[in-house]
């Protein structure tokens, strides 16, 4: 290659902004770029793209590069239809439609508006996004130009002051100050002069250390400059080798495929994707990362992320078991459960078996229900025994507080009593009033007291004070101490025998229930031939626990016996139904066309045990059965049909209409006389006509073999219909 030595070398200018940045001025005189679109700026220049050459230009000598595939690069749903509009990486756009699954490169006429209204849409978008970027650049510029503003009127006030301090106060001004201080102070002249020289000492004392001042002020600006400038450098810098990064990233990093898995599990952990939730939802959640292109294809992604999830479930539910591990055991939950809902000894077993059999707590314990109710009904007595000592802890603190209270004298008042005492904690702890009232009459009476008059009490109680002596007073209060606490005794045996027939009749009508459901079962697990009676089935079911334990007596597991044998024979007799339509498609169909044989082997028959004249008997009977039912469908059809009962009914009619006929004009042009006789008209509508409308109903066609039958029923229909009731019309 030879270069002419005539023509100077010219040196490379900068290569041209790629389209959408801009340069500008910082205030520091160094140029940046800036993106409108983007909002980016940057002191690094930015490359432009390289041409893309035509499909046919080669350089010389290269080697020719294998054409890239072209591959879709944005798909947009066209709203409102079934279609996406595909934008390809050479720029190119076609449609595709979603669920027919078949692409067009023109646009269909289906979604011509559809996709024209699309287009401005995003024609608008575009020009608000360009308008305001303009809007953003001319702020941009002006926030710019502000500065710069600023930046020079700084620099003016500094060049300013320096020529300031460098001038000095002008020598003219001194003189002329001299001159007329002497001329004021003429008649004092040597006082004056020693004044000028004071004041000039003054005046340099104060200009020094303004000077000073100054240059102080100044060498701060010159390092805050300095330091400004060396952070700029720094960013200028940082910016640079973050560009020389950025241009210098190699297009993909050799990683071997379980490397690459790796990095894409631990990407996917980092991001917590639920392991429940499919690819399609997760995938936005971890796309833009640059750690998912790692592997080289979706299949690759989706196997991993498949991975993934298996092990962040198994991971889960190992957690998960180990919290209930390190839990309560079972059976203390089941305590805590009973001990939280359970409050009252009235609580039934079914309730609160169907409140809380989903719980773990109840389910997690137990080898099944029965255990579970055994626990439940013991705890029923413990709950009843800490209520019964919480009840006796009650009374006798109530009484310990009627004898501290000192009121509960002889001819006391329960009314009068219970203001004073209602306060006390123990009062509250009896929760009955009714209760609080008797048993401070007992304690009135334990104490040798009564509720009659005080007049009668203190004649009673002189009486025995002179009869009886200390000791017998002692013995009679004690005994009718017992005597009370016998009572209550009594009273309480009551009340805990009311309860537990209560329990005994909830446990006999949950056993009666759930006997019957295990005797069914029994029955359905080992009887299974419609034949079988009862005689010959109870050796068999004596050996199954179900039925020597079950609670039901004979007569209702005879009854459920025979329903299940019902139900066993109803079932096969519609199965030798379904095998009688089969064969047997008109109501005409004799025994003797059925394929015998062939229905008296089948699985049905040989379970009902039916031999050829029980067969033929069942299938009369049915044949029967059939013919009822199309039977009620004909006279159904018959009054569907309003040919039939429109025409049956108007030749019922005498006479022309009412009075007269029809008119001409009434019936249309093709009426050639006057007035129409419509009963006339009706009785030319004879059978034959009603028949080619009911000729192609399936319910007529029933009855081709007897077609005699079928016409008689027909007639009677006929004649049983009435003359339809005829309306007057006012003019």
């Amino acid at each position: 290659m030879s270069v002419n030595p005539s023509v100077p070398f010219a040196p490379m200018g900068p290569p041209p902004l790629p389209p959408g940045w801009t340069e500008h001025i910082g205030p520091a005189g160094q140029p940046y770029y800036y993106n409108a679109q983007t909002n980016e700026s940057t002191y690094v220049r930015p490359l432009p793209a390289f041409a893309v050459l035509p499909p046919g230009f080669a350089a010389p000598g290269a080697v020719p590069q294998k054409k890239k595939k072209e591959k879709p690069l944005v798909k947009t749903p066209i709203p409102g239809t079934e279609w996406l509009r595909v934008k390809t990486t050479e720029g190119n756009v076609f449609y595709t439609h979603k669920v027919k699954k078949e692409s067009v490169w023109t646009v269909p006429e289906e979604i011509r508006d559809a996709v024209q209204a699309l287009e401005e849409d995003e024609a608008a978008e575009q020009a608000r996004g360009e308008r305001d970027a303009s809007e953003r650049i001319a702020k941009d510029a002006e926030a710019a130009r502000m500065r710069e503003i600023e930046r020079i009127k700084m620099e003016v006030q500094d060049i300013v002051g320096k020529r300031k301090a460098e001038e000095g106060v002008p020598v003219d001004e001194v003189i002329i100050s001299k001159k007329a201080r002497v001329e004021e102070d003429e008649e004092d002249e040597e006082d004056s002069e020693d004044g000028d020289e004071s004041e000039e000492e003054d005046w340099q004392r104060e200009a020094a250390a303004q000077l000073a001042a100054e240059a102080e002020v100044e060498k701060k600006k010159q390092e805050e400059e300095s330091l400004r400038q060396e952070e700029e450098a720094r960013q200028t810098k940082e910016q640079a080798e973050k560009g020389a990064r950025q241009l210098n990233m190699p297009d993909r990093v050799d990683l071997s495929i379980d490397e690459a898995k790796a990095l894409f599990k631990t990407l996917l952990r980092e991001k917590n994707v639920n392991p429940l939730h499919p690819w399609d939802s997760s995938l936005p959640l971890f796309i833009s990362d640059p750690r998912y292109v790692l592997l080289p294809s979706v299949s690759a992604r989706r196997e991993a992320f498949d991975e993934y999830c298996r092990e962040r479930a198994r991971e889960i539910r190992q957690s998960q078991v180990k919290k209930e591990k390190e839990a309560l055991s079972p059976k203390e939950e089941f305590e805590r459960l009973l001990k939280d809902e359970v409050k009252s000894t009235r609580t039934s077993w079914t309730e609160w078996r169907r409140q809380w059999k989903k719980d773990r707590r109840f389910f997690g314990w137990g080898r099944d229900d029965r255990e579970r109710e055994k626990r439940f009904r013991d705890y029923l007595k413990e709950l009843g025994e800490a209520k019964r000592a919480a009840a006796q802890k009650a009374e006798a603190n109530f009484f310990a507080l009627l004898k501290q209270s000192e009121i509960a004298t002889p001819g006391a008042v329960w009314k009068d009593v219970k203001r004073k005492v209602s306060d006390d904690p123990r009062y509250d702890a009896v929760g009955s009033s009714s209760l609080r009232e008797e048993l401070f009459n007992s304690y009135l009476k334990a104490h040798g007291s009564s509720s009659t008059p005080e007049t009668t009490d203190r004649n009673d109680t002189d009486k025995e004070t002179g009869e009886i002596d200390e000791e017998e007073r002692e013995r009679k209060r004690q005994e009718k101490k017992v005597r009370a606490v016998k009572e209550r005794e009594e009273k309480v045996k009551a009340e805990r025998s009311k309860v537990e027939a209560d329990i005994g009749r909830s446990r006999m009508g949950l056993n009666k229930e759930e006997g019957e459901l295990e005797f069914r079962t029994m029955l359905t697990d080992a009887i299974r031939d419609p034949q079988v009676t009862w005689d010959a089935v109870l050796p068999q079911l004596k050996t199954d626990p179900r039925f020597t334990h079950s609670p039901l007596p004979v007569n209702q597991q005879l009854h459920l016996f025979h329903a299940h044998i019902a139900a066993l024979r109803s079932k096969y007799l519609t199965s030798v139904h379904a095998l009688f339509a089969s064969h047997a498609s008109s109501l005409a169909t004799p025994f003797t066309d059925l394929p015998v044989s062939s229905l008296l082997s089948s699985l049905p028959a040989s379970k009902l045990g039916f031999n050829i004249n029980m067969l033929e008997h069942e299938y009369e009977k049915w044949q029967r059965e059939r013919t009822h039912e199309a039977r009620l469908a004909f006279d159904q059809m018959l009054t569907e049909n309003a040919f039939v009962e429109f025409w049956g009914r108007l030749g019922k009619i005498g006479g022309k209409g009412v009075d007269e006929g029809i008119k001409v004009d009434d019936l249309g042009e093709d009426a050639e006389e006057g007035q129409v006789d419509m009963k006339a008209l009706a009785k030319s509508v004879d059978l034959k006509e009603i028949v080619k409308v009911l000729k192609n109903d399936r319910r007529y066609l029933l009855f081709d073999h007897v077609p005699e039958q079928r016409e008689r029923w027909l007639r009677d229909y006929l004649a049983q219909l009435s003359a339809p009731k005829l309306s007057v019309h006012v003019s």
